[in-house]
This record gives structure tokens, sequence and C-alpha cells, in this order.
């Protein structure tokens, strides 16, 4: 078996070079503030892994995904272990666009932080008087550029997002601003009315594109993962505080909490929140892990 080493590797993914395609494996690593935690979510990675596959094939008809294969026997021996299994996408290859494409339907976290000073979410003026988690008339889409690890994204405006892909991409700027936007809307709508039935709010995500060899936006990395997304249960939705959610909101909560952290959650913590990632992946897909 030839071992194989990654070309890539983020706060939770590692990326694998397999020639005329990519391997994609979501780790039991967690972050939280854009900082890797010192502790492992078992099958974390696995959760990822698959609630990525399940919302890319439901959303097939908006827009091309990245993904060919979940099944490891459709991938190098080198994954034929236990540890990958599961846990591991093969993608095409993309020349994914360097801005995080994040929607709010809800206004919480920075958004609430923002708008209580400004009455604005990264420049967009919103109306006078919503309460902490109420849901915005429209969803928003609010851009920020990409950051290496270690440094924390920028939010910037439409505008803003117009310019930034202009310098990299002449001539091109406004269309691939305008496409990652309504592409960002078109998925967060269809993807959060079907949630909702199934008694979860996706209250925010955030998407990323790429490009295909002739040039086509594809959508890659992960998607509407409880990682990328606020996930809040319907059934106890109530604007005017924060609310329980189905994500890593568990882990960032205790850490706020405990700023003499060294970055690591005490073990209920971690076992709380894999329970609540294990939860939504069950309610959104019907199925068990």
């Amino acid at each position: 078996m030839q071992e194989m080493k990654p070309i890539k590797e983020g706060k939770v993914r590692e990326i694998y070079d397999n020639g005329d395609s990519l391997i994609m494996v979501a780790t039991d690593r967690i972050s939280c503030f854009d900082v890797i935690l010192k502790n492992i979510v078992h099958k974390k990675g696995t959760v990822l892994t698959q609630m990525s596959k399940f919302w890319f094939d439901f959303t097939s008809d908006i827009i091309p995904n990245h993904m060919l294969s979940v099944d490891v026997n459709d991938m190098p021996e080198f994954f034929r272990q236990e540890r990958f299994d599961g846990n591991s996408m093969k993608c095409r290859k993309l020349h994914m666009l360097p801005v995080e494409c994040i929607v709010r339907g809800y206004i919480t976290g920075s958004g609430w932080a923002s708008y209580q000073k400004t009455g604005e979410v990264c420049g967009i003026r919103l109306p006078e008087g919503l309460k902490e988690s109420d849901q915005l008339p429209e969803p928003i889409y609010t851009p920020s550029t990409k950051a290496e690890i270690g440094d924390h994204d920028e939010n910037i405006s439409f505008e803003q997002s117009v310019d930034y892909l202009e310098k990299r991409y002449p001539g091109k700027g406004r269309e691939y601003a305008e496409k990652l936007r309504d592409y960002t809307i078109a998925l967060y709508k269809k993807c959060a009315a079907y949630a909702r039935e199934r008694g979860i709010i996706i209250a925010d995500t955030k998407f990323e594109f790429g490009l295909d060899e002739e040039g086509n936006m594809v959508i890659g990395d992960e998607m509407l993962t409880p990682d990328s997304s606020r996930f809040w249960p319907a059934d106890s939705y109530e604007p005017g505080h924060g609310q329980p959610s189905f994500d890593k909101q568990f882990a960032r909560d205790w850490l706020k909490a405990n700023p003499d952290n060294n970055w690591t959650l005490p073990d209920d913590i971690v076992d709380k929140t894999i329970a609540k990632y294990y939860q939504a992946y069950e309610l959104l897909t019907g199925k068990t892990l």
C-alpha cells in the first residue's frame, strides 16, 4: 500500500492529491474562534462528510458540486482503512474562489453585536426594533475574505467583494460576485425551508465555491454542517435571547465562559457537542450513522 500525505491541512480538513481528483478527509479535530482545540471529537468527521453528501445531493438542481464519491472503495488503497471510512470524500479539482459566502437568515452572533451598535450588519441597514435571534425579513448575504490558518476572516460588503474579485479575475469581478451572492441565497432558502420542516432552524451558514476547467461555478468544501452553520431547534425557538443549538455553539459558549480554558474542553462538553451533531444529522436526513 502506498502511503499518501496531505497536500494541505486546514483547521479540520486534510486534502490529498489523487491525480485528477482530490480526497478530502474531515478529521475529528474541532476549531472555535479560528483556533484548533486540543480535544478530539470522535466521529465528528464522519458526521460532517455524510451531512455534506446529503446536502450536495439535495441541491444538485441549483448548482453542480465537487463530490464524486464517499465510498473508500472508489479511492486509492491507502484510504481503505478504518480511520478514513465514512469521513472521506473524493472530489473534483476546482479553482477555489477566495471569498467565504456567508448568509444570515436570523440575527445572532457577531451580526447581533454589530446591529446593536450601528443598526447594520456588514454595511447592510436592517429594520429598527429587531430582537436577538429574530428572523430577518429576507436572508442577507455578507461575504468575507478567506484567511490563512491563525488569521481571522475579514467581513466585506458586496461591492467590496466585486473589487476584491476583479483584482484577481480582471473583467469577471462583478459576474462572479453576483453569482456567488445569488447561489448562496438560493441554496440557503431551499435548505432552510427543508430543515424547518424537520425541526431545525438554519440561522446562518457559509458556502465556498470554485471554478471547474470550463469556468463553471461549482460548490465545494463542506455544506451546511454543524461546523459551518448555526442550527437551532425549531420547537424551542424564542426571539429575544440566544438559542440552544445543534452545533459547536456548545463548545464556543463554554470557552467564552471559561477564559482560562487553554483551548481544551472538558469531556462532558465534548460528549454533548458530538451528541448534538448526531441529533442534527438524524433529524435532517432521517438516517442514523
